[in-house]
């Protein structure tokens, strides 16, 4: 929603806040027949896409995002090979995974092939990660294509808010899915909202994947300061006991080969402490 010419307002009607952008132009407009993709190229937030009025990534913001739903399930895993990303069609989450020297290859659905071109065009720099030998991007129904296959190491759901296309990726039938899925030892990740304004959803969330079987769940807090109250979770979720997500390769995290902008594994850490009314409110779960 525009307040007017210059500024992009995205509200947040649950919680009685926007959040407000200044832009300098509107740069694509995308109708597809899935969602509405709109880009725009902003003061200080760079290039930002914007699906059905959410605001989704933002040249400034988005590696926090693909850092903390990629890294810490990658340094908990014994020896991640082959990932799925669910989702994820502006590559930024892809980008991240293939950092690590480790993974065989990764596949990428995203049901709406326009993000990933539209990404292409307008996000490069993530998007030449889809030009990785290791990668392969499909655009089908992730929950389909989920359900078909297994022997996964990681599970990404890089996926928007639970409406539209997205609903059914926040259900136990799914999870369930996933969790066949997924080999020994395997880990999911779910981007699981802000819990200054969603706990309705995570903690549904958090009661369907302990009922699909998964044996314990690791919460991530994080910044993220173009996502509603500027406060974001991904939620880690082990398949059997042989992993422990309280522990990750903090040896191979701080000596990583490669560059981050947010992760690292004092923030790993960091991210795995939960404030008392968080604690609290999914006590009573």
């Amino acid at each position: 929603m525009a307040l007017d010419k210059t500024w992009f307002s995205e509200i947040c009607e649950e919680s009685g806040t926007a959040f407000s952008v200044k832009i300098q132009e509107k740069l694509h407009t995308e109708e597809g027949s899935l969602q509405t993709i709109d880009i725009y190229a902003t003061e200080e937030y760079g290039n930002m896409m914007v699906i059905d009025g959410f605001i989704m990534i933002t040249d400034r913001d988005n590696q926090i995002y693909h850092e903390m739903i990629s890294h810490p399930a990658l340094f908990c895993h014994k020896n991640p090979r082959k990932l799925a990303i669910i989702g994820g069609g502006d590559c930024g989450t892809l980008k991240e995974v293939l950092k690590h020297k480790s993974i065989e290859s990764v596949t990428l659905i995203e049901i709406d092939e326009n993000v990933v071109l539209l990404a292409k065009k307008f996000f490069p720099v993530l998007a030449h990660a889809a030009e990785d030998d290791r990668a392969t991007i499909l655009h089908e129904n992730g929950a389909e294509w989920i359900r078909k296959h297994s022997d996964l190491d990681i599970i990404l759901i890089d996926s928007t808010d639970p409406v539209g296309p997205a609903q059914e990726l926040f259900s136990e039938e799914f999870y369930r899915n996933c969790h066949k899925a997924l080999a020994d030892g395997g880990i999911m990740v779910q981007q699981s909202e802000s819990p200054l304004y969603h706990m309705n959803i995570l903690k549904p969330m958090q009661k369907s994947i302990r009922q699909a079987g998964f044996a314990s769940t690791q919460i991530q807090h994080f910044f993220q300061s173009s996502y509603p109250s500027g406060w974001w979770t991904c939620t880690m979720a082990a398949k059997d006991a042989s992993t422990d997500l309280s522990k990750f390769n903090e040896q191979a995290s701080t000596d990583k080969p490669f560059d981050t902008f947010y992760y690292n594994a004092g923030i790993h850490k960091a991210s795995m402490v939960s404030p008392e009314f968080f604690k609290r409110e999914m006590e009573e779960n």
